[in-house]
């Protein structure tokens, strides 16, 4: 007969993966937003942001041109230490970005947002996992509707999340942008 004392305690939690530390993100400053773009092997990337710290980073849209709002300031000349980590990345040379970013967003997103730069270079994590590592584990569908609202693509790193099951699921960017990405992570680590 095998007693209590017989059995080990089974450990029913996944053990939290390895994770790297926060960034911070900043308000952004006073002013018009400024605006610029850059070649990239996902298309044309629209960058903006306060001329310091970027807030935002698009990839082209699935049909048609991104309309920038006429009270933007287009300014090819700033954002210049984002282009040279996003050439130094998309070449598999850079795994970890060190940028000033000011993202507009709930309190909620934010979170969402600060935890998906946790998720390491070249590894996925699920929306249920994240939301568990925010302490709301019920809270994956809310995970999944802020790391669609994230402003910063690439950067701050939602291509990273992927389905329960292991399938790669939404991308605002586009499914086959996110299989890149990934892809691009996973063979120069």
């Amino acid at each position: 007969m095998i007693t209590e004392q017989d059995t080990l305690p089974m450990d029913l939690e996944q053990p939290a993966p390895s994770r790297e530390t926060a960034v911070t993100f900043r308000s952004p400053l006073p002013g018009p937003t400024r605006h610029g773009t850059m070649d990239s092997p996902l298309g044309e990337l629209t960058l903006f942001g306060d001329g310091e710290a970027l807030g935002g980073l698009l990839t082209p849209p699935q049909q048609g041109t991104r309309a920038i709002p006429s009270e933007w300031v287009a300014d090819e000349g700033s954002f210049t230490e984002v282009r040279k980590q996003l050439a130094a990345y998309f070449a598999g040379e850079l795994q970890h970005f060190d940028l000033p970013l000011a993202p507009s967003g709930t309190p909620w997103q934010l979170q969402v947002w600060r935890a998906l730069t946790t998720i390491p270079y070249g590894e996925t994590s699920s929306y249920g996992q994240l939301a568990r590592e925010l302490g709301r584990p019920t809270a994956s569908r809310a995970v999944g509707m802020a790391n669609g609202r994230n402003p910063i693509s690439v950067i701050v790193p939602c291509h990273r999340i992927i389905g329960a099951d292991g399938k790669l699921t939404g991308y605002a960017g586009g499914l086959e942008r996110k299989e890149f990405l990934l892809a691009l992570e996973r063979t120069t680590r």
